[in-house]
């Protein structure tokens, strides 16, 4: 199942399982997941509310630790990583990002502080993410949705990540803000090889954006597959079991 060449890959899960504790019960969040992300690619990983996908991704920088199996980033188990080293390696983007109390710079720099590194050109990296230099000394609260997500990404990318961590991080954004999110994110992986895992509900974007796809149901990986071949028209039994009568451009539930 796995490739003979580590280091061609970015991520690796071996038999992973997260188990959560609610209500004096014990819930399985993922469940014996294996697979691998080749670095430089892109990796879109769909699934339904609750199926384990933002777990996978929280595994990765040690938000969270697996209970069961191992996760290899950039050739390491993720617990042989000093905390801090592994998350400006694998830096990750929520949907609704928070800051801190201050300016839009004062964002910037701290992402740079806490991860031992300095943001010597601010300008540089809003440009990047195409937002105007007037915006550096401005509350981020001020800003639209849109611009929000941008800044979290921009702060994301002060720390250089060889990969990319994004939860559902258009969700919010209406069509034409997350067509833009979306290009930014693939030039910078054109520009840099940067390794993207891409939560998202939208299978839509999964098919534009993925170079793989891989679809949780209940913490189990069904399906994994090259997204020409995963998005194969008719889908399979277990894809269309998913999108429920779904029309075509819809989103997930």
């Amino acid at each position: 199942m796995f490739s003979s060449h580590a280091a061609d890959i970015a991520v690796r899960f071996i038999h992973v399982s997260k188990i959560f504790s609610a209500a004096g019960s014990r819930v399985a969040a993922l469940c014996d997941v294996s697979g691998e992300v080749p670095r430089g690619s892109v990796l879109t990983v769909i699934g339904p509310s609750g199926s384990g996908k933002s777990t996978l991704l929280a595994l990765c920088n040690l938000l969270l630790t697996p209970d069961g199996g191992e996760v290899w980033v950039l050739g390491r188990e993720v617990r042989r990583w000093n905390p801090p080293d592994l998350r400006r390696a694998a830096g990750l983007v929520f949907q609704r990002p928070a800051f801190v109390p201050g300016t839009v710079l004062d964002n910037l720099l701290l992402a740079a502080r806490l991860h031992n590194r300095r943001a010597a050109d601010p300008e540089a990296y809003l440009s990047e993410v195409g937002l105007p230099a007037d915006v550096l000394l401005r509350d981020p609260r001020e800003l639209s949705g849109g611009q929000q997500q941008r800044l979290a990404l921009a702060r994301t990318l002060v720390n250089d990540p060889e990969i990319l961590l994004l939860d559902e991080i258009t969700a919010a954004l209406d069509p034409s803000a997350s067509r833009d999110i979306e290009s930014l994110i693939l030039a910078r992986r054109a520009e840099r090889g940067t390794t993207v895992l891409w939560v998202t509900h939208d299978w839509e974007q999964a098919r534009r954006v993925g170079d793989y796809t891989w679809l949780l149901v209940a913490g189990r990986l069904v399906k994994a597959a090259p997204t020409p071949q995963f998005f194969e028209n008719p889908p399979d039994e277990q894809v269309q079991r998913f999108w429920g009568g779904e029309p075509e451009g819809g989103k997930m539930s």
